[in-house]
């Protein structure tokens, strides 16, 4: 994912937080990440709350890893959450099981050849992305370790496509280990192909999008969203929208943002509008605060996506699954892009599919905001059975007993 053009054609702001265009910035971040984090794990100790041997291993990267698996944990006594040392998981950080990283450092003498070898298939996009090479040199034979140490008896993912998560998935491979993934968000074509033994998807869109990612491994069940299950039997009701949550992220352009937020409070007053920046975006709100004093805020680091869209009528973002989980609660979704790279357009393919309106300019999502303000259709949810198997069957809001039902049959399974 890191060569292709799609990456590369990101916002300079998006990269910078990332992979600093400029090469000296680059060369210093990675001379940071080999003294605070390669260096900085041989004196870590590790200290962690579970046995690993011979457990079902949930391996998380994130906190929306983590939400994604947590239930599976509550419900086996032999499930672990584990991540790599030093792997910044946020509110979870105290809460996961490490994987010791010290002896990735001894593996550094093969970033050489990695580099030239890469230079050679990918050209300049080596050069520009050295740092995301460099960062992954280690994992594969780290994990591979920790497997024949550990030996668990699988290992569950919810993410497919990060340096370390498809180190492990490969030392899986190689170990005999069997894998499984849960989906915890909204993929696209430009992923890795699935490779799991077992793959839990939560509709078609998901299983269509990894066909086009090459031959899809092992056995794919769809069993819809799990993470959604304790919020669908609490819909949006409202008859006409009256609060609009706006999504964004460090791919939104904040000059962009900030105006049209300023647009959409001075045209629709009557209209409560609360943003939310994504738990990674550390950019300056303050002007955008100053210049909207009535504008309402969310922090994705302390309220669950879901909670939050339970306090709107209506969602404005571009790129983010969040259409998605909007939709699900019958909160009018529409598809507004803050920027202008042309090969992130709908790159979920939401607007395409209808599942969302989609606002081309300012005015187009003044009118648009303007029309549900007067009414609100009361079956949205239902645009969205493409993107959950489970909507409008007997399992609608049961997604996790399904998941586990699935996963417990697949563990007994004679290998």
């Amino acid at each position: 994912m890191r060569f292709t053009a799609v990456f590369a054609a990101l916002p300079p702001a998006a990269l910078a937080d990332i992979s600093p265009a400029n090469p000296v910035k680059r060369l210093a971040r990675v001379a940071g990440y080999a003294g605070l984090r390669l260096l900085g794990n041989i004196f870590s100790p590790i200290n962690n709350r579970d046995e690993l041997q011979g457990k079902v291993w949930l391996y998380v990267v994130s906190a929306n890893n983590y939400d994604a698996l947590a239930f599976i944990k509550e419900a086996r006594p032999d499930a672990v959450l584990v991540a790599g040392q030093a792997k910044h998981i946020g509110r979870y950080n105290a809460a996961v099981n490490r994987l010791s990283l010290r002896r990735k450092l001894l593996f550094y003498w093969q970033f050489p050849a990695a580099m030239a070898g890469l230079l050679r298939t990918e050209g300049r996009r080596a050069w520009r992305f050295f740092d995301f090479i460099f960062y992954a040199i280690g994992y594969y034979e780290v994990y591979r370790r920790a497997l024949r140490h550990y030996q668990p008896q699988a290992v569950v993912f919810s993410n497919d496509h990060n340096d370390d998560t498809r180190s492990l998935l490969l030392a899986c491979r190689a170990e005999g280990v069997p894998t499984a993934y849960v989906q915890h968000a909204s993929v696209s074509a430009n992923f890795p192909p699935l490779g799991f033994d077992l793959s839990l998807l939560e509709g078609q869109d998901a299983l269509d999008k990894y066909r086009l990612c090459g031959p899809v491994h092992g056995r794919v069940e769809l069993v819809g969203m799990p993470k959604a299950d304790a919020y669908l039997a609490r819909r949006n009701t409202a008859p006409a929208v009256r609060r609009v949550g706006i999504a964004c992220n460090v791919h939104d352009p904040l000059p962009a943002l900030t105006a049209t937020i300023a647009l959409l409070a001075k045209e629709l007053p009557k209209l409560t509008f609360t943003l939310r920046p994504h738990p990674s975006d550390g950019r300056d709100f303050e002007p955008l605060r100053q210049l909207v004093p009535g504008l309402q805020w969310s922090s994705a680091r302390e309220e669950n996506v879901f909670d939050f869209l339970l306090r709107q009528d209506a969602l404005v973002a571009a790129d983010t699954s969040t259409h998605l989980e909007a939709t699900l609660l019958n909160v009018a979704s529409v598809y507004y892009r803050f920027g202008t790279n042309p090969l992130t357009d709908d790159y979920y393919g939401y607007a395409a599919r209808g599942l969302v309106a989609r606002a081309d300019t300012p005015a187009e999502l003044v009118a648009c905001l303007r029309r549900y303000a007067v009414s609100k259709p009361a079956d949205l949810y239902r645009r969205a059975v493409y993107y959950n198997a489970t909507l409008g069957t007997p399992d609608e809001g049961r997604s996790q007993p399904r998941t586990l039902a699935l996963l417990h049959e697949w563990l007994q399974a004679p290998r």
